[in-house]
């Protein structure tokens, strides 16, 4: 406590007020999740398809993704809801796929082959993708639910053939679940044998059982004889998402991002102001991730080299950049 006789200093004498850091907030975190959750969808999808899904263990997984069991369980509450978002995040990529072709095209027979098609070549694609939710959500009370859901979502597509019918044809009730059950069932089993043809060689097949309740025989012949298109790559499954962490031998957390921003923000800032801004208090741990990043090529130390006492000076390299540069294009 100051002496009470001392009298105030004037404005103009006080010290200038300490600069406040300055801090980004929140996507650090939100990235590094992201980067996490990415590269464990992609190992649920390789080792649920090298060993079963049934058969595939946590433990596996985060040995697959390299993360630890403590990323897993705050991200997922069990190998289960893992595989349940595997399979949502793959009922997503198909539909944003598959309605894209359905609306290039004018007539319900032209929609519809266009969306199979895009599907077929989808799964063609993604064969390790498709065995997991084709096969997996059989034996998963779970996800055969929600697929059931999203075939339930598909019968007024097919029943739309009522409206391109003549009003002769009186397709049965249950005439679009027939045939989406038949469709799923040929597609299974080409899934389920490892069967190496490609799947778009269903496409005839497939539309002419699609269009047999609606349109008759003729049109079903004719949808046999059809040319079907080149194939096309698609490659949009979880496992093809942009992983920012690459090759690297370095696990990515957000505290590894938010000192990678906070050194990219302003090169020449010391060790306490890194992590000050980093929001890392403990100076021991701040010292051991500036070393991990040295030794990782993503900053290097401006004032390595320096008289003892001296502060670091901290840069991010280009390899860094990168980095942060892939971590916040992630969806």
């Amino acid at each position: 406590m100051a002496p009470l006789d001392r009298k105030p200093r004037a404005p103009e004498d006080r010290a200038p007020a300490p600069r406040t850091p300055r801090r980004r907030t929140g996507s650090s975190r939100e990235q590094a999740s992201e980067a996490q959750r990415t590269r464990i969808l992609t190992a649920t999808v390789e080792v649920a398809s090298e060993l079963g899904a049934e058969t595939a263990t946590v433990t596996q997984i985060i040995r697959r993704a390299g993360v630890s069991s403590g990323t897993f369980y705050a991200l997922f509450e069990d190998r289960q809801d893992c595989l349940t978002a595997v399979f949502e995040e793959a009922v997503a990529i198909a539909t944003k796929h598959v309605s894209a072709a359905y609306d290039t095209e004018a007539t319900w027979v032209d929609r519809v082959r266009a969306a199979v098609l895009a599907l077929l070549e989808l799964l063609d694609e993604e064969r390790e993708l498709a065995r997991l939710c084709v096969g997996h959500a059989v034996a998963s009370p779970t996800m055969l639910l929600r697929r059931e859901e999203v075939l339930d979502e598909l019968i007024p597509i097919i029943d739309e053939g009522r409206s391109a019918s003549r009003a002769s044809r009186n397709p049965p009730p249950l005439a679009a679940q027939v045939v989406l059950g038949g469709a799923l069932g040929l597609i299974y089993a080409r899934l389920s044998a490892r069967d190496p043809c490609s799947l778009v060689e269903l496409l005839n097949p497939l539309m002419s059982m699609i269009v047999l309740p609606y349109l008759g025989e003729a049109a079903a012949e004719r949808e046999l004889t059809r040319p079907v298109p080149a194939r096309k790559s698609v490659s949009r499954k979880p496992k093809a998402m942009p992983d920012p962490l690459g090759d690297l031998e370095l696990r990515v957390t957000h505290r590894t991002l938010a000192v990678l921003e906070a050194i990219g923000s302003e090169p020449g800032l010391s060790n306490s102001v890194v992590s000050e801004r980093a929001g890392i208090t403990d100076q021991g741990q701040i010292s051991k991730l500036l070393s991990r990043l040295v030794r990782h090529g993503l900053a290097e130390n401006l004032g390595a080299g320096q008289p003892k006492g001296q502060p670091n000076a901290w840069r991010i390299t280009r390899k860094g950049n990168e980095l942060l540069r892939s971590a916040s294009r992630l969806p």
